[in-house]
């Protein structure tokens, strides 16, 4: 069950680190309605080629703490780092799928734009997939140690 949870992190975690490296070399696909906007349909967000960059060399390395902190190879992360990569990232995750409470998340109050239906159907259930995993990974994990 945990190889099969990290192995939908590792992936989805690389699939949107890709994606925010295309945004970063100037790529426009899905960029307009991956960023929360007001009910006039001006952006909340103008997030720059570093943002980008930033956002996803995060995600990268959360697929890649995944992947070395699974069983398919004999890396030895210090449990201290462990413990904080177990905790941080669903918690990161349900946090952004609680949201704002204005125009991002489950609760958010803003539902007429093109992003917040995406936020609802899938980016806000997506961050609370991996939430979910990250969390069934760390309890997985703590009966191992």
């Amino acid at each position: 069950m945990k190889s099969i949870l990290s192995i939908f992190l590792i992936g989805i975690f690389s699939v949107l680190a890709l994606v925010h490296f295309y945004w970063a070399t100037g790529g426009q696909w899905a960029f307009d309605s991956a960023l929360p906007m007001d009910e006039q349909g001006i952006r909340i967000l103008n997030p720059g080629v570093m943002d980008s960059v930033v956002v996803g060399f995060a995600l990268f390395l959360f697929g890649l703490f995944y992947l070395l902190s699974g069983d398919w190879f004999s890396v030895h992360i210090p449990n201290k780092i462990q413990r904080i990569g177990l905790w941080s990232i669903p918690i990161i995750f349900t946090l952004r799928a609680i949201g704002d409470f204005k125009y991002v998340g489950f609760f958010k109050q803003i539902k007429t734009t093109e992003f917040a239906r995406l936020d609802t159907f899938i980016y806000s259930p997506l961050c609370l997939s991996i939430s979910v995993a990250g969390f069934i990974i760390l309890k997985l994990k703590r009966k191992q140690v």
